[in-house]
């Protein structure tokens, strides 16, 4: 206790700020929560800060964690002595107030505020520490810019990144509204941090000049449940899949997807954690048309109140198909239990329809975690980015999708990814039989390409096919972006003389390439691309090992780096023998003079291979 006041002891306690990004972590760690995987990507972008890097990307999967590792690196940040760290969000739904709720009760200093809070002319800017929320609107980020001006230092940390921010008139000389005023907050001192799960537009389109090979990798964490799981390359899945052999647009699929959601929930409660009742959703993902959320609005409504009145004239009908359901999911617990509890509480229900903003503005808290013990949310494209669902245990997508479709869009759309691995065996995913194979495909290409980025083998490689566009046409930059490429090659390795032998063995095709694999080994040979090959095709039929080449003498090419910008792998560098069935070709074209070697892989028929090639 003092007897006399001295101000220097509370200027002291106002400089204590270093301690922000180890007090986040620490109350991760008391809510159970681990930060490997967090601490892992806020080391890498500091790094890259560090290094002088001013653009680049944190890519992770969708519902991996990413608010609570912006919240980490954000603090992170504010201890490193950035003054002005701002948050752009989709202006889609909205995010802005979920996420500024999140940084709020994080105990972040300062404290996360909307941009609107610090408009007025008394909130001083220069000098200042401020953590800023604002949406990727173009009126929100014009007022913005008339208030902080030509500020020097500003840190842009996009969530949703692929959305809204790269600019679709890169091929007209042009930019959008979103990208021109996001350039103009950066100027000429700011740093620029994507966070997206699906990084290709970025790469592709040269938003804001990103370094893609600074970019960041945000590992899942231990309970996270995505792309492995409900896509896999082979075996059997860990939850329940109902593919639909047409269309989908039938009543009675959604009706029957219904009646299992109602069944599950009941024996979840009833049997699993009895003592704790928790309220559950069903997702019913329907196409963009108002039409056809009222259509799958009515299908639900109609079974849900039949089985609410015993005098309805469908009420003998569906507890029948509820209790045969009870029966074949649950065989070793009573049916009349599981649908005697459905028809005590079926009318706990709550239908969500999300078919517009203003919908979502009502709504979203009731979707995004369920307050009523049966809560089934009907929407389209306002439920495919960025949304969480808590409690989500089933997805119905309604109809097939005829176009073709675009990868990011499809990725986001997994709104099942996340922490769902409590009760992943009860989990319920339903769809037409064609669109569960063009979106595993989609998986599998998106796969193998972050693969190869994690592994550092040089510069992205995005694949689509005549079914899967790997982003926006209008925002891929052709001035740099080689369309035609069709091949990705891998790191090199020393050349030995019984590469040249292999192909002409008398043994089958997948045999040559177990001895390739030998020979060339990790990375030059990367799993993840065995992987592929044996999880899409039969290798005996399906994979052709050719002739090495040297191309020591090639004018045209990088020899030393072997590499070339119009690639080496055209048909007139295939042996005619081995190119019979095959659709996978495998080539290793080398240098004599230097040693050195590097594998080329194709594929044959429609799948596109898209490289950024500045």
């Amino acid at each position: 206790m003092g007897d006399t006041f001295d101000v220097t002891k509370f200027k002291s306690k106002t400089a204590k700020q270093s301690s922000q990004y180890g007090r986040q972590l620490n109350r991760l760690k008391s809510a159970g929560k681990g930060t490997k995987q967090i601490a892992q990507a806020v080391d890498s972008a500091v790094a890259n800060l560090q290094a002088g890097s001013r653009s680049f990307v944190i890519y992770g999967e969708p519902q991996s964690g990413k608010t609570e590792m912006m919240i980490c690196l954000t603090a992170r940040l504010v201890d490193s002595g950035y003054k002005f760290v701002l948050h752009l969000l989709n202006d889609s739904v909205d995010l802005l107030g979920q996420n500024l709720t999140r940084f709020k009760s994080s105990g972040l200093s300062p404290g996360a505020r909307n941009f609107s809070e610090i408009i007025d002319p008394v909130v001083k800017i220069k000098g200042q520490t401020h953590v800023v929320f604002c949406k990727k609107n173009a009126r929100d980020l014009q007022n913005l810019i008339d208030k902080v001006g030509n500020l020097s230092g500003i840190v842009v940390i996009d969530d949703e990144a692929d959305y809204a921010s790269p600019n679709s008139k890169v091929n007209k000389g042009g930019r959008t509204p979103i990208n021109e005023l996001i350039q103009e907050l950066l100027g000429t001192t700011g740093v620029y941090i994507g966070v997206t799960a699906t990084p290709a537009r970025l790469d592709l389109n040269n938003t804001f000049n990103n370094d893609n090979e600074a970019w960041v990798d945000f590992p899942p964490h231990g309970k996270y449940t995505g792309q492995d799981v409900f896509f896999p390359l082979a075996g059997p899945v860990q939850y329940r899949r109902e593919l639909l052999s047409d269309q989908g647009s039938d009543p009675k699929h959604a009706r029957a997807a219904l009646l299992r959601f109602l069944a599950t929930v009941a024996h979840l409660n009833l049997h699993v954690h009895p003592h704790v009742e928790k309220n559950y959703s069903f997702l019913v993902h329907t196409s963009g048309k108002k039409a056809d959320h009222k259509s799958d609005w009515s299908t639900m409504y109609k079974a849900l109140n039949a089985l609410t009145d015993k005098d309805s004239k469908d009420f003998d009908k569906y507890v029948k198909q509820l209790w045969e359901i009870a029966r074949e999911l649950y065989p070793d617990f009573d049916p009349d239990e599981i649908a005697g509890f459905v028809v005590e509480n079926v009318g706990r229900n709550a239908i969500v329809v999300l078919n517009s903003e203003r919908d979502w503005k009502d709504n979203s808290s009731a979707a995004t975690s369920p307050t009523s013990l049966f809560t089934i949310i009907i929407g389209g494209n306002i439920v495919s980015r960025g949304v969480t669902l808590d409690n989500l245990i089933s997805m119905f997508f309604t109809r097939d999708v005829k176009h073709k479709i675009q990868q990011d869009t499809y990725i986001q759309r997994a709104r099942m990814f996340g922490s769902r691995g409590d009760y992943l065996s009860y989990f319920e995913l339903t769809m037409p039989s064609a669109l569960y194979v063009d979106w595993h495909r989609c998986f599998v290409f998106h796969r193998l390409s972050l693969t190869a980025i994690r592994k550092k083998l040089g510069s992205p490689v995005w694949i689509g096919d005549n079914r899967i566009a790997v982003a926006s046409s209008p925002s891929i930059d052709r001035s740099t972006v080689d369309l035609n490429r069709g091949e990705m090659s891998f790191p090199l390795f020393p050349y030995v003389q019984e590469l040249s032998t292999i192909p002409k063995l008398s043994i089958s095709n997948a045999e040559k390439m177990n001895k390739l694999v030998k020979r060339i080994g990790e990375p030059g040979f990367p799993q993840f691309l065995r992987d592929f090959i044996a999880s899409t095709t039969n290798a005996d039929v399906a994979v052709a090992v050719h002739s090495p080449t040297d191309i020591a003498n090639y004018n045209d090419a990088d020899t030393v780096e072997i590499s070339r910008k119009k690639g080496f792998f055209g048909n007139s560098q295939k042996d005619a023998a081995n190119s019979t069935t095959a659709v996978h070709h495998l080539k290793v074209f080398f240098n004599s003079k230097t040693g050195k070697a590097r594998l080329f892989y194709k594929f044959e028929g429609s799948i596109q291979f898209i490289k950024n090639t500045k």
